[in-house]
């Protein structure tokens, strides 16, 4: 494996961006680093917490330091936050320095995996319609990353299967 680029994947909360970045940088031998668990470490406490506590622009600016630390860093699997993204100075970042895939599902699929997830405070107290257009809204941003990968029809070892071969042609 020539590149030194890390893999970045983006997309909507509840897209699948953990569970299937371990399971690439495990068959890719290179570190895991989830952000949104970098944050509640940091903050020592949950998201749910931080956004309940202190609002979401104190957890965007937390977000945003800690994602530019790691983005930084060379040959590492990163799942940003759903909104990670969406930062301009975050999305620069991943775009110069990284290889930027888009999981994306339809919006049926993710509304049903988050519309009563306690852990998600930007959409719980959202309505379907409401988190439909957020998904709408962000998918516009998320369209700029290097690649896309359809996941609907696909399993999690699939979706990783093809998040390795992207990785193994650049």
């Amino acid at each position: 494996m020539k590149s030194k680029k890390n893999i970045v994947l983006i997309g909507m909360m509840g897209s699948g961006k953990s569970l299937v970045g371990k399971i690439v940088s495990k068959k890719l031998n290179l570190d895991f680093i989830d952000i949104d668990n970098k944050i509640e470490e940091r903050e020592n406490r949950t998201i749910f917490d931080i956004f309940k506590k202190n609002g979401e622009n104190y957890f965007r600016k937390i977000e945003e330091d800690l994602s530019i630390k790691y983005l930084k860093l060379e040959k590492k699997v990163i799942s940003l936050g759903g909104g990670g993204y969406i930062n301009p100075n975050i999305r620069k970042k991943c775009l110069k320095n990284c290889i930027s895939i888009w999981l994306n599902w339809k919006h049926e699929t993710l509304i049903n995996r988050i519309k009563n997830s306690k852990k998600r405070p930007l959409v719980l107290k959202l309505n379907t319609i409401e988190i439909k257009k957020l998904i709408i809204e962000r998918s516009k941003i998320y369209n700029s990353s290097n690649y896309k990968i359809n996941c609907d029809k696909l399993k999690k070892e699939q979706i990783a299967t093809k998040i390795i071969k992207l990785y193994a042609n650049i």
